[in-house]
């Protein structure tokens, strides 16, 4: 699930990818408007499947630590407001879900930005995680569905 979900680089929020032209990706916005549009190669677009988050070990999958703030949250939206929250608590909030995670390397503003990421996920019913960490362990999910 989380291959389809795009975050564009200078753009809010999260998109679902519908399809793909031939010098664009069209997406559609997570929100309640559901605005379509173009993604350009010049756009820095990325999968949520294909980001990571550093530890002092190694990089954690993305799904990992969403499923971890969903275990904390009991399935709910973040308590910790985002937006309001200050650099401390952000830090402290993570260190409960991702204890190990790397102090140097991760900034507030990426807490902030899972946090957000997050509770768009949460709001549009996007919380099977566990779905996301098999999808990407086994063969492409689109395979899978050719041969069903």
């Amino acid at each position: 699930m989380l291959e389809t979900i795009l975050a564009i680089s200078g753009k809010p929020g999260l998109y679902r990818l519908v399809s793909r032209g031939s010098r664009s990706l069209i997406v559609e916005t997570l929100d309640a408007q559901k605005k379509r549009m173009p993604a350009f190669s010049a756009d820095k677009v990325i999968s949520l499947a294909d980001i990571a988050m550093y530890t002092d070990e190694e990089e954690v999958p993305l799904r990992q630590v969403l499923k971890s703030i969903q275990t904390k949250e009991n399935g709910g939206k973040a308590s910790l407001n985002p937006k309001t929250a200050s650099k401390e608590e952000l830090t402290g909030y993570l260190a409960e879900v991702l204890p190990n995670y790397d102090r140097d390397r991760v900034y507030p503003t990426d807490v902030k930005k899972l946090l957000q990421w997050y509770n768009i996920l949460v709001e549009n019913g996007i919380t099977d995680f566990d779905e996301a960490l098999q999808e990407t362990q086994g063969d492409n999910v689109a395979d899978r569905k050719g041969e069903d």
